[in-house]
């Protein structure tokens, strides 16, 4: 018997070292060396300090930024230690009531007409409930706000989000997005 456990353990000892130690040591080293950046959460400083992550969203709810996706996560929205989908099907009762509920709350922050079609990014969670990007329609939606509030032309607010939007990956991949955090940075710097 201890002929085969003895094997066994010396095994599965040293996969512990090469898979749990050795191997993420040197992706770990690897990666500080050659992308800091992002090995180290994508954080976005102002003055020294951390503000955000261009990864993460967060939650503006001032009148005077754009606002983000709606967030799946609870008690709070953007808690990113809470990051979950809705996991609510296309016909799910809550889910339709959910979005008729994001879609009323937007055309009211924003003084949409009612009958005004919205992006679905902008009425639907994502699948973290931490997604930092928003169409380009969906912002596009909240420049009349942002510049009434903020009193800026609102050309000059529009300018804004076209400069501060990305492209699809590889000129194939995704869609078009805007990066809230750093479009809400830029319209800080405007002051």
């Amino acid at each position: 018997m201890i002929k085969h456990i003895r094997p066994a353990l010396v095994l599965t000892l040293l996969f512990v070292i090469v898979t749990g130690i050795i191997y993420p040591g040197i992706v770990t080293a690897i990666a500080q060396v050659v992308f800091p950046s992002q090995a180290n959460g994508s954080l976005v400083y102002i003055n020294g300090q951390p503000v955000g992550s261009e990864l993460i969203g967060q939650y503006w709810s001032s009148p005077k930024y754009f606002h983000g996706r709606p967030s799946a996560t609870s008690p709070a929205p953007y808690q990113a230690d809470n990051s979950s989908a809705s996991n609510l099907g296309p016909t799910n009762s809550r889910l339709i009531q959910n979005v008729g509920n994001y879609a009323d709350q937007f055309r009211k922050e924003n003084d949409l007409p009612a009958n005004t079609p919205l992006p679905s990014d902008i009425v639907t969670t994502s699948a973290s409930g931490l997604d930092p990007h928003i169409s380009p329609e969906a912002a596009n939606l909240q420049v009349a706000r942002v510049a009434r509030v903020r009193g800026l032309d609102i050309n000059h607010v529009r300018q804004l989000v076209t400069d501060h939007t990305g492209g699809r990956f590889l000129w194939v991949f995704g869609e078009p997005y805007v990066n809230v955090l750093d479009l809400n940075l830029a319209l800080d710097k405007l002051k």
